[in-house]
């Protein structure tokens, strides 16, 4: 198999967009993949702050009101975990999406290939992380960030959780993305859920930052996000067609944004989007 930058692959610097425009970028990139053949790794910005759902996550988690309040959207992902507070600036997230028949067939041989330049990154942010050596307890199963920690995806620094990965698949594309805690807010994270029954202090304790880890600003932590993801895929610096933003809010509308989805957990039937 030919190593993975053998392939057209284009980076989409750091965008702000909500979060189910967001998720369905995501999509839109799976679909380009196997149909153009353009690889995508990205870096991307939650605004406003947002919630993003595990896939089987139950609504009855999440703290409605206290979004709605605080401005917080809500949509869900394709991927399955618990529910990510991602702040608008405490929040680093980033994909890469290719064809399936390109990426290592074992889940796990994937994600060592996939987080190859996000360890690399957060090396050269300064930062001494590295896969859990272990399994650690949850201390509340609806929060990702204090879910039972797991070797294979989470990622510690100074024995706390500073980033996790997920993978999926989607129209014969894997996508992996994940979200790189920069600048760590408790409250703010916790007062999403309906009841989490964590302290701010115990959060602390489970949960760190890049800007606490090696004092980096945040926009030098996303160039160094960028050009780490491009160097591992030699990819040149690309962007959105107008095609795929179209059908992207097209997937927002129908899908990412609507209550059938995010509360219900019901796709679009096929047709309807």
């Amino acid at each position: 198999m030919p190593t993975h930058a053998d392939r057209e692959w284009r980076l989409i610097r750091e965008e702000a967009r909500d979060g189910p425009l967001q998720m369905a970028l995501d999509e839109v990139a799976a679909e380009t993949a196997v149909t153009e053949g353009v690889r995508t790794v990205r870096v991307y910005r939650w605004e406003p702050s947002t919630l993003s759902l595990g896939y089987r996550q139950d609504p009855a988690t999440v703290d409605w009101p206290a979004c709605e309040a605080n401005g917080v959207s809500v949509t869900r992902r394709q991927t399955g975990g618990g529910g990510i507070y991602h702040d608008s600036h405490g929040d680093l997230s980033y994909s890469i999406v290719a064809p399936a028949d390109e990426l290592p067939g074992d889940l796990m041989d994937c994600y060592e290939l996939l987080c190859e330049p996000i360890l690399t990154a957060f090396d050269r942010m300064g930062v001494d992380a590295a896969f859990a050596d272990e399994e650690y307890p949850s201390l509340y199963e609806p929060s990702c960030y204090l879910r039972g920690i797991h070797p294979a995806h989470d990622v510690l620094a100074g024995g706390r959780k500073i980033a996790g990965n997920a993978q999926y698949r989607q129209r014969d594309a894997v996508i992996q993305h994940g979200s790189l805690s920069y600048a760590v807010d408790a409250a703010s994270h916790l007062a999403v859920f309906a009841d989490p029954g964590v302290s701010a202090e115990r959060f602390r304790e489970r949960v760190t930052g890049i800007r606490e880890e090696s004092g980096i600003d945040r926009e030098r932590a996303v160039e160094v996000l960028e050009s780490t993801l491009a160097e591992w895929a030699d990819a040149e610096e690309g962007g959105w067609t107008d095609g795929e933003l179209d059908r992207a809010r097209e997937l927002a509308a129908t899908k990412y944004g609507a209550d059938s989805w995010v509360r219900d957990r019901e796709a679009p039937r096929a047709g309807a989007e």
